[in-house]
This record gives C-alpha cells, sequence and structure tokens, in this order.
C-alpha cells in the first residue's frame, strides 16, 4: 500500500510490503519521500502459481481508481493519466508504476493487486462516469 501526503513543498508516500494471500504480494519500497513535480517508481511483485496479472490503484478520500494493469509483459495503463506501467506480471518477476509528474492530487494510497488470468476470464477497465 502506498501513501502519497503533501506537506509543505515534500511528497510523502508509504508502502506496506506484503500482502494476503499469505503475505505472497510484496510492494517496495515502503517509503518515498518526494517533491511536487519529482516522479515515483512502485515495485510489485508475487509467488502465486498461474497468476499472470499485476492491477494497479489508487485509493484517494472519496474513490478507488484503476490505473492501469500488466498482463504477463503486456501493459495496459488507464489512457490521460500520468502513469507508466512496465516489466511483468509473471511470477517472481518485477512489475513498475511509474507515477510522474507529482501534484496534490497525487496524494492517496497506491497498492497493486495479483491476479489469476485464463482465456476464460478477462480484465476490462474501470470508467469515470462523465
Amino acid at each position: 500500500m502506498l501513501i502519497f501526503t503533501l506537506c509543505c513543498i515534500s511528497l510523502y508516500i508509504r508502502l506496506t510490503s506484503g500482502s494476503t494471500p499469505s503475505d505472497q504480494i510484496f510492494q517496495t519500497p515502503f517509503e518515498i519521500f518526494k517533491t511536487p513535480g519529482e516522479t515515483a517508481e512502485i515495485s510489485c511483485s508475487h509467488s502465486l502459481q498461474n497468476y499472470d496479472q499485476i492491477l494497479w490503484y489508487k485509493q484517494s478520500e472519496h474513490e478507488i481508481q484503476l490505473l492501469g494493469y500488466m498482463v504477463g509483459s503486456s501493459r495496459f495503463p488507464e489512457k490521460e493519466l500520468n502513469v507508466e506501467i512496465k516489466g511483468s506480471a509473471d511470477i517472481k518477476q518485477t512489475c513498475t508504476l511509474t507515477v510522474k509528474d507529482l501534484s496534490v492530487s497525487s496524494s492517496a494510497v497506491y497498492f497493486c493487486a495479483a491476479r489469476y488470468h485464463s482465456a476464460a476470464y478477462h480484465c476490462s477497465s474501470v470508467q469515470k462516469p462523465p
């Protein structure tokens, strides 16, 4: 989990490493201190057999927003968001979320999730209301 909090001119990012099931999903680093305009990188990996998707989310005070996802090494960032996703979502690989040009609106909790992907089950993006 990642928390951006803006204080004065510094941006604070807090991550928790490990997650369920059985602490097999990991985010790093634990904390990042940034100033507005800078870039933040968060890495996610997992040790879950047959899981080949990593999804990235931003949780602000009133909503959870899908930032994008990766299936294997194919990346699908949400359009018009200032993020980049790279790496691989495969087991014991690293998927990295880059949040560019940090601002006050970047203040939120950021987290990754791992998911099983099969031909019968496809990932879709969350649509924003008009």
